[in-house]
């Protein structure tokens, strides 16, 4: 008898609220239906998109031995048997590539001067899962670095940023005894773009002769890690770039970041080759 009465005044309850509570409440019996309904409202779309990995900025390595000019060749490994250097072996030479070389000045009874050069390339794709290329080199660079100081049996480490070389460049120094003499040296990693450019060079003076200052070691370490990355700048060049291309017909590969840092040659590399081996 009384439901009119009662049903006028639930209306008159519902025009007295503000029209969002009206929606929620006072349009259905079920509470929960506004609830169901937010749940059931598809995701935005830009909200479940990630952004997108940016591109890395090369594409591409140079010949490894054709990084340093021959006057510079001549400087750092003056008696060497061949200018053109020891290519290391590699299963992708677009990511990773690696050449050495060799001196030794023998004056017989008078001692030997010993030089060893090694210069390592390595190139990083940009990768969703894995991140950028210049990121993947950053932690790359930093790896080379920590490893160079942490040489075993290493003495008198020094580390200290080098000026005017790609991005980011350190120069590690440290001295190594063997039991053909004490070897020095000097490990240059610097990074451009999304490449780590890695130049070690040890020198010894060996059957009496004297040893080679450090100083020069590092600027001369320091002018082969320059002509290195400024090789890789020209590489990745417009005009090399196009030229290149239409000779290859391809695009370089990916390098795969499971592979080993390390190349078949290398077994020596940041500790001082022993003479006469490359």
């Amino acid at each position: 008898m009384h439901r009119p009465a009662q049903r006028l005044t639930r209306i008159l309850a519902c025009a007295a609220v503000p029209v969002m509570l009206v929606a929620a409440g006072c349009s259905s019996d079920d509470s929960s239906g506004g609830k169901d309904a937010q749940q059931d409202k598809p995701a935005s779309s830009s909200a479940a998109s990630a952004p997108a990995v940016e591109k890395a900025a090369y594409g591409t390595l140079p010949e490894a031995c054709s990084t340093l000019s021959k006057k510079t060749l001549k400087d750092l490994v003056p008696d060497a048997d061949s200018l053109k250097g020891k290519t290391g072996k590699s299963d992708d030479t677009a990511s990773r590539a690696t050449c050495s070389w060799n001196s030794l000045d023998n004056k017989g009874v008078n001692g030997s001067q010993f030089r060893w050069l090694h210069v390592s390339l390595m190139r990083f794709d940009s990768d969703e899962a894995l991140g950028s290329g210049a990121k993947r080199a950053e932690k790359y660079y930093a790896k080379q670095i920590a490893d160079a100081k942490a040489t075993e049996d290493a003495k008198k480490v020094a580390a200290e940023p080098v000026s005017g070389t790609g991005d980011a460049a350190t120069v590690v120094s440290y001295e190594l005894k063997k039991k053909e003499g004490t070897f020095k040296q000097q490990s240059l990693v610097t990074r451009v773009e999304n490449v780590v450019v890695t130049v070690d060079y040890n020198g010894a003076g060996l059957a009496g002769q004297s040893s080679p200052k450090t100083e020069g070691l590092v600027e001369d370490a320091t002018k082969a890690g320059k002509e290195a990355v400024a090789a890789v700048t020209k590489a990745n060049s417009s005009d090399a770039k196009g030229s290149s291309d239409a000779d290859s017909g391809k695009e370089p590969e990916k390098d795969a970041d499971k592979k080993s840092t390390k190349e078949d040659d290398d077994d020596n590399a940041g500790q001082g080759a022993a003479p006469g081996k490359s």
